[in-house]
């Protein structure tokens, strides 16, 4: 029977309750998994057939290390997504190859850290606007704010962040967030598998309740996607360098702009929350896929 580690953080060592339905779809497709903690210093990684991150949502404090813990694991197994993918996702300036392909993003400004941080403006034209660090997950370090109502406290937030040696994007509030809400679409072995719903998460100037200190409670419900949200989330995942069929899962998270056009959020390529338990096929979607990888390594 192969032996798989789904990779996790300390603070999730048994995974959460969406994540944990991988492992029973995984045993019945004759594969037997086991979450692992990933910076834990004892685990045997070349023992494992393959590692498949999941929960590692503690990663972006420590990115350098995590990125480097990707390339080992590559260099002893198969680990899935792999440590290329795993480098250039876990760095939102990924979105500066998704806009230079054409592909519609939220617009972003990024302030890297030899910038001067009193150069930058708030986004034209919108009321409100959200500052986050380069390398977050569940949107840690990120903040909702008003131009005209948060005072300094946008300025104050870049500044902690640039001198706490974490780069800066901004991107414009949309309305659509607290009305449509986000759309979420899952792929699983390269084909489209589901959507959901993600509702209005950041309250302006407040810090969103967290779930186990890692990511910001969600919001979510099923939803179907729209021939145009399935069309961008399709362009978005033609730019992953070395190309998409090298991905085992992705998630492309795509809003409204002001025209009503779909726009490319985040697109999640090292860790995404899949939400199995909205749909019901999808985790043993991902235990065939992964049973393939096997077969074909």
């Amino acid at each position: 029977m192969p032996l798989v580690a789904i990779a996790t953080c300390a603070e999730l060592p048994d995974l959460d309750d969406d994540e944990r339905p991988l492992i029973t779809a995984l045993a019945e497709v004759g594969i037997e998994a086991v979450p692992v903690v990933w910076d834990d210093a004892a685990v045997d990684w070349p023992s494992f057939d393959a590692v498949v991150i999941r929960a590692t949502w503690d990663y972006s404090k420590r990115h350098d290390e995590f990125v480097a813990w990707a390339r080992l694991v590559a260099g002893v197994t198969t680990l899935l997504n792999p440590a290329s993918v795993v480098a250039w996702n876990t760095d939102k300036r990924y979105l500066r190859d998704l806009d230079a392909a054409g592909v519609p993003i939220v617009p972003t400004q990024f302030i890297e850290l030899d910038a001067d941080d009193q150069s930058w403006q708030p986004p034209a034209g919108f009321e409100e606007f959200v500052v986050k660090p380069v390398v977050s997950a569940g949107s840690r370090d990120t903040m909702r704010y008003s131009p005209i109502t948060s005072g300094d406290a946008p300025a104050r937030h870049v500044r902690r962040l640039l001198d706490g040696g974490e780069a800066v994007m901004i991107q414009p509030y949309l309305e659509a967030v607290d009305t449509i809400g986000e759309t979420a679409l899952i792929f699983i072995g390269g084909e489209f598998s589901h959507a959901i719903r993600k509702g209005q998460m950041l309250s302006r100037d407040t810090e969103g309740q967290t779930v186990a200190g890692l990511y910001v409670q969600e919001d979510i419900q099923s939803r179907v996607a729209t021939d145009a949200e399935r069309a961008v989330a399709a362009a978005a995942l033609a730019v992953i360098p070395g190309g998409s069929e090298q991905v085992l899962f992705a998630r492309v998270d795509v809003i409204p702009d002001a025209s009503g056009a779909p726009v490319v959020l985040e697109l999640e390529l090292t860790e995404p929350s899949l939400f199995f338990q909205h749909e019901d096929a999808a985790a043993g979607r991902l235990a065939a896929a992964i049973l393939a990888r096997l077969d074909r390594n």
